[in-house]
């Protein structure tokens, strides 16, 4: 079980116990604005969500900070990597830190050469974060997913491992 620690968060396997947690997040619809799916309408949609999450096969953490869960930040399937985090959380720069930690933990422990990442053009403060990362825009696409009713475009980041390890100091 990896555990990542920076100076303000514990980000690790997430659990059963973290249902709760995670479904205040995922049924905002404010930290759903721009994710791929609607907020969750139920407990059991994020119990499903929770599920697949704890079973997958690429790093994922829960971001605990003070001992309560604050989102997520991982890989979804290798290169992807993303995070949620709760509004509480926003502006306080944890998807920064949470994300260095992840990165650094992909990078020294899988042989994947880049990462990416799928972020709406609205999305100012996530591009931000990946901007801050060293990641940069590949491409971008339009109506690339349908959330409810509207369509969704998308901004596409990538950052290289060569490039990651040449901005390390």
């Amino acid at each position: 079980m990896t555990i990542l620690t920076t100076s303000r968060l514990r980000l690790r396997p997430a659990t059963k116990a973290d249902l709760a947690a995670f479904h205040v997040a995922l049924s905002d619809p404010r930290a759903m604005r721009y994710w791929s799916t609607l907020p969750h309408e139920s407990l059991a949609v994020s119990r499903e969500w929770l599920t697949r999450m704890r079973h997958g096969t690429h790093p994922d953490f829960a971001i605990e900070h003070r001992g309560q869960v604050i989102g997520k930040a991982g890989a979804y399937g290798l290169p992807e990597v993303g995070f949620l985090l709760h509004p509480s959380a926003w502006g306080r720069g944890f998807a920064t830190e949470a994300m260095a930690a992840v990165i650094a933990h992909v990078f020294a422990s899988t042989d994947t050469d880049h990462l990416t990442a799928d972020v709406d053009p609205r999305n100012t403060a996530s591009r931000r974060v990946l901007e801050k990362l060293g990641f940069h825009i590949s491409h971008s696409a339009t109506r690339t997913f349908l959330l409810g009713d509207e369509w969704c475009d998308s901004v596409y980041y990538r950052l290289d491992r060569n490039e990651r390890l040449r901005a390390a100091p």
